[in-house]
């Protein structure tokens, strides 16, 4: 995105709201909903959804973490990957109006446990502390 869209999304003067906010909700509610979105993803008894920003102003560019977590046995990897996609396109939505170039890039799984695949982790990537 444009530095000028970055530092109107963090002093909170995007016309349509609380950006980051927004987004949260939205891949929270995304999270619950994959099932409904996403062929042949069965539901999950989801525990907890989390989504977080992290704002690089080096690089004018929002980065965005989902976790999910259930108690059943298996991986919810689809459920974070939805959850980070669909805050990624809140914030395109919210902000298209003063920046139509932003670009959603390298969605990608960087830690996974649980299910019949067991653990994975991305090399040379680690989970937000």
């Amino acid at each position: 995105m444009r530095p000028e869209t970055l530092e109107m999304i963090l002093a909170g003067k995007v016309s349509k709201g609380e950006v980051f906010g927004v987004a949260r909700v939205a891949g929270i509610i995304a999270a619950k909903k994959t099932p409904d979105l996403i062929p042949l993803c069965h539901p999950l008894a989801l525990t907890g959804v989390d989504v977080r920003f992290r704002s690089d102003r080096e690089r004018s560019r929002v980065e965005i973490e989902a976790k999910a977590r259930t108690t059943g046995q298996t991986g919810v990897e689809m459920e974070a990957l939805t959850a980070v996609s669909t805050a990624a396109l809140a914030i395109y939505d919210m902000c298209k109006a003063v920046d139509r170039e932003m670009v959603i890039g390298a969605i990608r799984l960087v830690h996974k446990s649980g299910g019949k695949s067991g653990v994975f982790q991305r090399a040379g990537e680690e989970i937000w502390s």
